[in-house]
């Protein structure tokens, strides 16, 4: 299938403000584009340039001018249309087996407070067998734990904190279901990306999504505690080890967001 995905967000600065965005979709994907990624800015004519940083992810680099600044940017790109895979057999990997790569996701972080939920995370699943279905109770009681209420997000809110708050959106079933799995010595990385609503019903408004990604046998599988379910065409943007690392934009300097728009959506081959 084709999807169609993008976004417009507008600010204003009451001063010239450099930006790092991470909006663009990651370099795994980009083979897949079939209509080339469009990027512009209202005003137009600002100097910008990407790099890619630690973790992978396209980053772009801007100067916003003083006054209000519109981003905008609209790609297609081809998806398998297959739901996540399941693979209820996959194993847990000891430590001492791990991958380099995978130790930095084993860690604490910002917004994964592993060294406050080890004790919780040992008591609720130590008992629970190894491998992926553990990883899959850890991301039900995430889901049954936290409300979702979008007029509850908080930008600054930990795992720990929507733990004992049980309230929260997708970033903090995502941080909490990270931190379990860390806390279990299960690597696992905070994913940030388009998900629309292909195959479920259609529910407004559209917003980026957080899910995580966790290693067992080797690889990367996806896992999604906010909708718990197997979803229809991806699109990942950025990773990292929680949110910190995958801003949508980075302002160094202060700014008001003025709106916010995101699309995602099947269109015909």
């Amino acid at each position: 299938m084709l999807i169609r995905y993008g976004y417009e967000i507008a600010l204003t600065c009451p001063q010239p403000t450099p930006l790092v965005c991470l909006l663009e979709v990651h370099e795994d994907r980009a083979a897949d584009l079939r209509k080339p990624e469009t990027f512009f800015t209202t005003p137009a004519g600002l100097t910008n340039s990407t790099y890619l940083d630690l973790y992978g992810n396209r980053c772009r680099r801007l100067t916003a001018l003083a006054g209000d600044l519109t981003i905008w940017g609209d790609a297609t790109i081809a998806d398998s249309g297959l739901p996540d895979r399941v693979l209820p057999e996959a194993r847990e990997v000891s430590v001492v087996d791990l991958p380099d790569h995978c130790l930095v996701y084993l860690m604490g972080s910002r917004y994964c407070e592993t060294d406050r939920l080890s004790q919780t995370a040992w008591d609720l699943f130590g008992a629970v067998a190894p491998g992926w279905g553990r990883v899959q109770a850890i991301c039900d009681y995430v889901n049954g734990h936290i409300q979702f209420d979008y007029m509850q997000a908080r930008a600054t809110r930990t795992a720990f904190e929507a733990w004992q708050e049980r309230i929260g959106v997708c970033r903090d079933f995502a941080h909490l279901a990270v931190t379990l799995c860390r806390c279990l010595n299960i690597p696992a990385r905070y994913v940030n990306g388009h998900l629309g609503d292909i195959g479920v019903p259609v529910v407004d408004p559209m917003d980026f999504s957080a899910w995580m990604e966790v290693w067992l046998d080797g690889a990367w599988h996806t896992f999604d505690p906010r909708n718990n379910k197997p979803r229809i065409g991806r699109i990942v943007v950025a990773r990292g080890r929680d949110a910190t690392d995958v801003p949508l934009i980075n302002s160094f300097g202060p700014h008001v967001l003025k709106s916010f728009r995101v699309w995602t959506y099947e269109v015909a081959q």
